[in-house]
């Protein structure tokens, strides 16, 4: 309204005209901000008196900062445009407004017009509003579950912080908005890589279907998710999608599964039983175990007994371990509808609730039945000898065990039998083993007829026996022991076949030869051991000096075992010597052993220990690698001379013996007519057969074969003619008696006849003196070896007379004469010389 306009109208009209008005108008002073006329509409808003507030200042109303700034500044009333604010009441209140200050006239001194509109109404319902939404925005928040808000045309609403969690979006997404690269984050992180969101929201027929299914994340969590459409006013406008994870869920409910199929197919029977221990479930297994008994509703003491009867009391024992945090178990019996018992191992643990209330137990039964057998046949075994059934050495030292402690208080003697079959290696070799099995039952039968009651009789193993006489002394020993003898001397009868076993028995007694069981068999042994080395067949009560003879021969034999290492033995070399050129033509390689202890051992003592240990083979096969090394190195420095190896009968008839030496040929580059072998007769005749193959297999490397000791065992022409003998060996013992004794002339006479018949070399041994030599010579001998040559001597030496006698043509005698050896060169002795030594 124009002043032009206001000056035609009375003002008294157009006052009347502003009251009438439902807006609050004040007319104000543009110049002072001073109120110039306000209507009645604006005394209710403002609750300052329309008359009274003429002349006030417009500031009265600014209740704010913002309200004193806008006032102070008049181009921010000449826009004329409307915005909210506050005003303050005339009692203080500040209330909202809706308020326009536009200029009436265009004069800067003219009249501005403020007009107000009351918004506090609209304020309340917006204030309810977002207190409505932030309840549903804490609301959405609080929800356990992920919350998705989609449109139908797939965009994204609203999702809560569950959701971000859940399916782990990168800070990005929840500032940018993007909502294709949150649904493809999504349908990256399902295992299957498909969410189907798309499709349930963009097909409008599927705008009102309620959906739920169950993702597999990649991280490994598991999310069940729900669809809803979201309605308003009946009529879908989007979906809303719930996730919930239920991983444990899950997996809780899968381990339900698995207990039920465990408990369903479990081999051990199990049972379920409540508070008051009545069985309530039983699985198939233990339906069978039970084999007809009704056990749901029995009590679990009523199903089982122990050895010594019922066990009413199963529950307390069990309740017993409950209470300690355990489990109880043991071994009880079942019972059977038919009155059998089954043997079962039970375990029994119980089930509590959240307040640690026992609601609950589950037992879990193991048939035992064969394991109660087996552990039956088990001890059995453990105190008896699985072939004869008499008591083993661990029942026999149970057994002396108690006698020795009741000798100790009664001052009475305990005898100990240590019982050997002599020979008995024969029947096995020669009938089976399963022959001397049966002849080993029979022996036990035997010997346990002259037993008495308090006496016990036990197999050690292999053909060994142990018999314990309590109370026996030595008068009763021996009576017993030659008992023994005799009956044993009676023939025994097996599948038709009649023969004898005999034995050798070694006594020890209590307390006198030993305190413990081990001292007194190991005392029985050394006794036996001395019956057998002086013809077997007999018996020998222990003596102490036993003892030192056998511990002597146990160093001994251990001193052996580490010489070779030691560099204690060593290979020397005896010449074998052309009589008609006196030449040295080959040599054989003895073994010599001098050791720091024992000093120089002789070959007697040590070979036959060897060979009776097996340690031979170990030791022939050193001396054959050896004697070749040497041999080849005498060939290659132009010296060459045939070396001459023995070989003990355990060595020849290891199966890889051949191959063996052919190895040692090539890995020295000797050339095999250079190695001889020496064998004693024995070796040929036993398994001659399969000797004779084997001596073929050597002689065709090349390698010469020797007897050696000829005449002093069973000679048969007939191996000598069948098989490829080169040289046979004259014992020394027909040589030592030459040219005296009448009988060693015609036996060397007959085997150098023998040999020239056959076509092959003869060497005579031991030869010591002139004579001898020249007594063979003329019995038309050709070879000898002995001392008049030399001793046995070390590869050094015998170079030196191969090399002499290779330069300057000196005889292998004449070499021997001309040397100015010491008798310590020749300390070896006569003794020491020979094939054997």
């Amino acid at each position: 309204m124009t002043m032009q306009r206001l000056n035609v109208i009375q003002p008294s009209m157009a006052y009347a005209m502003l009251d009438a008005l439902q807006e609050a108008l004040w007319l104000l002073d543009a110049r002072q901000l001073t109120v110039v006329y306000a209507n009645a509409a604006s005394q209710s808003l403002t609750g300052f008196d329309a008359v009274q507030i003429r002349g006030q200042p417009v500031q009265v109303l600014a209740g704010t900062p913002l309200q004193q700034a806008f006032w102070s500044d008049p181009l921010n009333w000449q826009a004329g445009a409307p915005f909210l604010t506050q005003i303050r009441r005339a009692d203080g209140q500040l209330i909202p407004v809706e308020m326009k200050v536009s200029p009436l006239t265009a004069q800067a001194d003219g009249v501005l017009v403020l007009s107000m509109l009351d918004r506090r109404e609209q304020a309340q319902h917006e204030a309810e509003l977002e207190s409505l939404l932030s309840e549903l925005r804490a609301t959405l928040e609080s929800a356990a579950d992920g919350m998705l808000v989609c449109t139908l045309e797939g965009s994204i609403r609203a999702f809560n912080h569950r959701f971000a969690d859940l399916w782990q979006l990168p800070i990005s997404f929840l500032t940018q908005g993007d909502d294709a690269a949150i649904l493809a984050h999504m349908t990256a992180q399902v295992v299957n890589g498909e969410t189907e969101f798309r499709n349930l929201i963009t097909a409008p027929e599927q705008a009102m279907i309620e959906t739920s299914d169950v993702l597999e994340l990649v991280n490994g969590t598991v999310v069940e998710r729900r669809s809803v459409p979201q309605l308003c006013r009946g009529v879908p406008t989007g979906r809303i999608y719930s996730f919930r994870d239920i991983t444990d869920a899950a997996q809780s409910a899968a381990d339900l599964r698995l207990a039920a199929r465990v408990f369903e197919s479990s081999l051990d029977g199990i049972f379920i039983a409540d508070a008051v221990h009545r069985i309530v479930r039983t699985n198939p297994a233990c339906v069978r175990l039970l084999q007809g008994v009704q056990a749901q509703g029995q009590t679990v003491a009523a199903l089982f007994e122990s050895d010594t009867g019922p066990v009413e009391a199963l529950g307390e024992w069990a309740r017993a371990r409950w209470e300690q945090g355990g489990f109880w178990e043991g071994n009880l019996w079942l019972k059977l509808a038919d009155g059998r018992r089954c043997a079962v191992w039970l375990s029994w643990v119980a089930l509590r609730d959240a307040s640690d209330e026992i609601v609950q137990s589950i037992g879990f039964m193991r048939d035992m039945t064969q394991q109660y057998m087996d552990q039956q046949r088990i001890e059995q075994l453990a105190y008896s000898d699985p072939l004869t059934d008499l008591p083993n050495r661990l029942a026999l030292s149970m057994r002396v065990e108690a006698a020795i402690a009741e000798a100790r208080m009664t001052g009475s003697v305990l005898s100990i039998l240590f019982v050997d079959l002599d020979r008995f290696k024969i029947i096995n070799d020669s009938l089976g083993h399963e022959f001397g099995d049966r002849v080993l039952r029979l022996v036990a039968q035997r010997l346990s007829a002259l037993m008495r009651a308090e006496d016990m009789l036990c197999r050690l193993g292999g053909d060994e026996f142990v018999i314990c006489l309590q109370g026996c002394d030595a008068e009763r020993a021996a009576a017993v022991a030659e008992r023994i003898l005799r009956e044993m001397q009676q023939p025994f009868m097996l599948d038709g076949l009649g023969f004898s076993v005999q034995c050798s028995i070694g006594v020890a007694q209590f307390p006198t030869d030993g305190l413990t069981l081990d001292e007194l068999i190991r005392q029985a042994d050394i006794a036996m051991y001395r019956v057998k080395e002086r013809g077997r067949g007999n018996f020998s009560f222990y003596q102490p000096q036993m003892s030192a003879g056998l511990l002597s021969r146990m160093k001994l034999e251990h001193a052996m075992r580490q010489a070779l290492d030691k560099g204690h033995m060593a290979i020397y070399y005896q010449p074998q010597v052309h009589i008609e050129t006196d030449r040295i033509v080959a040599a054989e390689a003895l073994m010599r052993w001098t050791d720091p202890e024992f000093g120089v051992v002789s070959p007697a003592v040590f070979i036959p220990l060897a060979e009776e240990s097996g340690y031979i083979v170990t030791l022939g096969a050193w001396v054959l690698e050896q004697s070749v090394q040497e041999a080849a190195r005498w060939y290659f420095q132009g010296t060459p001379l045939k070396v001459s190896v023995n070989v003990s009968a355990l060595e020849f008839r290891q199966p890889d013996f051949v191959e063996r030496l052919l190895q040692v040929l090539q890995r020295n580059a000797l050339p095999a007519q250079w190695l001889e072998l020496e064998l004693t007769e024995s070796i040929l005749l036993t398994d001659a057969q399969e000797m004779a193959l084997r001596v073929r297999q050597i002689a065709e490397l090349g390698v010469g074969l020797v007897i050696d000791d000829f005449g002093t065992g069973y000679s048969s022409m007939a191996y000598l003619k069948k098989l490829p003998i080169s040289k046979i060996k004259v014992d020394q013992s027909f040589v030592r008696g030459l040219p005296e004794d009448e009988e060693d002339r015609a036996i060397v006479a007959a085997v150098i006849s023998i040999g020239q018949a056959l076509g092959v070399e003869v060497v005579a041994e031991g030869v010591e003196t002139g004579e001898q030599c020249a007594a063979i010579y003329n019995m038309r001998g050709s070879y000898f070896q002995g001392y008049l040559c030399a001793p046995a001597l070390p590869p050094e030496q015998l170079l030196q007379r191969l090399k002499a006698q290779h330069e300057q043509g000196v005889g292998a005698v004449a070499y021997s004469q001309s040397l100015e050896l010491s008798m310590d060169a020749n300390a070896d002795g006569a003794g020491m010389a020979g094939s054997r030594q």
